[in-house]
């Protein structure tokens, strides 16, 4: 009788062989991207909290910039929609909508990958102007996070294509 144990190991391997045999390779993996870049990433000077909060995520996910080979340029911008308003005209909870632009460039200055991502969140004001102020300084984060997770996933996946 098979354990669930060895039946997902079983179907693991019956995965990883399927995409091996069609090309793919984990982007850390031998042969992948996420090594071309880590610790080789230099994103540039923050000038806004949410740059702050965007270049700390860069650097969890491609490590810091000990030896910095590429240069990351980027632009944030975010602008604030009211989503819900009551019928006595009064805004219960705001979308928070941003995109980043961002080029990686080489030695030399070459451009290597470039794009915008975009993705937004929400949060409520039925609270106090803290709890409000508060939330929204919280889905601020949360967009920076969720911009600079898309721009990491672009550059794995143009990083197949550098040299090692």
């Amino acid at each position: 009788m098979w354990s669930p144990d060895r039946r997902a190991v079983l179907l693991g391997l019956l995965a990883v062989s399927g995409l091996a045999a069609c090309g793919l390779s984990p982007v850390y993996g031998p042969g992948g991207g996420g090594g071309r870049l880590f610790g080789k990433v230099r994103p540039r000077d923050p000038d806004t909290p949410l740059d702050f909060v965007f270049n700390r995520r860069l650097a969890e996910r491609l490590g810091p910039e000990d030896a910095a080979v590429y240069d990351l340029d980027y632009q944030i911008n975010a602008g604030v929609v009211a989503q819900a308003i009551t019928p006595d005209e009064v805004t219960t909870r705001y979308s928070l909508n941003g995109t980043a632009d961002f080029a990686l460039t080489g030695p030399g200055g070459a451009v290597i990958t470039q794009g915008r991502v975009s993705s937004f969140t929400s949060y409520s004001t039925t609270g106090t102007t803290i709890s409000t102020l508060a939330a929204e300084g919280d889905a601020r984060e949360r967009l920076a996070l969720m911009l600079a997770d898309q721009v990491v996933t672009r550059l794995l996946a143009a990083a197949r294509s550098l040299p090692d």
